[in-house]
């Protein structure tokens, strides 16, 4: 097994396939009657989860037409090849009386179609920016919803302010061996590991972060930076980019306050400590774990 150009498996919040429709979001004539239509689709979000059906062998969302909706904020999420608008209101997931169970994305993220994934994902991710951006950045006034819940205006001042998304680098270093370096966060469980990863800071690019992160993480000097892919990650507002890089150094110097361990691992040692439940790794949803399968060349069963 060898690694690959392209990554290994999709990444799952990286799907959708519901145009965003953004000339739609001011217009009001259409919000209204659309609004009133019934073929209309809302999903609830509250607190990161909605309800999903899940029949073991499939899951889907809980879509209820605008009328069944509860009172809320209503972000436009957009309209479908044929012609369906999809809307998330925010409210607590039992205003709605409908059949599910609560899921956050980390679980229901596997076990959603493009479809319902990329609704999910974007009404998530919404909601995580207007629950960190009530008040104007400027003034300290409250703002007010605008755009289909995609601006915030300040009445005071007038300033607008829109969703943010903050860049962070995720990466797979390998050494001249091809293997990989793992690590665990202080935070994180004995045996669960997963590559490294950090935000990228202001007046930096994306392949500087990943030179600097891996080396402040573990004091490896690394080189050549590629891209692999992003997906976003609104947790509450992150777009990760996957990287790969070369170690030019093997030796491990963890940043206490960072990493609580780190290593270097062949194909066959992380199989071996996979399958003897030693070595846990990042869930399927994580662009981490694309990044860890490209490199050992196949899928890698956990369960």
């Amino acid at each position: 097994m060898e690694s690959t150009d392209v990554l290994m498996g999709p990444l799952l919040l990286s799907r959708g396939v519901v145009d965003r429709s953004a000339a739609l979001r001011n217009d009001e004539n259409w919000l209204r009657r659309v609004w009133a239509d019934d073929a209309t689709r809302v999903l609830l979000v509250h607190e990161g989860e909605t309800l999903i059906r899940n029949s073991g062998a499939e899951a889907s969302l809980t879509l209820m037409s605008p009328a069944e909706a509860p009172e809320g904020p209503r972000y436009l999420l957009g309209v479908d090849a044929a012609g369906v608008p999809y809307f998330a209101v925010k409210a607590p997931l039992t205003a709605g009386g409908r059949a599910g169970d609560p899921m956050g994305l980390r679980r229901a993220g596997a076990l959603l179609d493009d479809r319902d994934a990329g609704l999910f994902v974007y009404a998530v991710a919404l909601e995580a920016w207007h629950a960190g951006h009530e008040h104007c950045p400027r003034c300290g006034s409250r703002t007010d919803v605008a755009a289909s819940g995609h601006m915030r205006i300040c009445p005071k001042d007038g300033s607008q302010h829109f969703p943010r998304v903050d860049p962070a680098v995720i990466m797979l270093v390998r050494d001249e061996a091809d293997r990989i370096l793992l690590a665990r966060g202080p935070q994180w469980p004995e045996g669960r590991m997963s590559v490294l990863a950090g935000f990228v800071e202001p007046g930096e690019s994306l392949e500087q972060a990943v030179l600097r992160e891996v080396l402040e993480e573990v004091g490896v000097v690394a080189a050549a930076p590629r891209y692999m892919g992003s997906q976003p990650w609104p947790f509450p507002r992150s777009l990760m980019v996957g990287f790969f890089a070369q170690a030019l150094s093997t030796d491990l110097r963890p940043d206490a306050d960072e990493i609580a361990e780190a290593r270097w691992w062949s194909r066959d040692e992380l199989s071996a400590a996979v399958r003897s439940g030693e070595l846990g790794l990042p869930p399927q949803v994580s662009i981490a774990r694309r990044l860890i399968e490209t490199w050992y060349g196949s899928l890698i069963e956990t369960d």
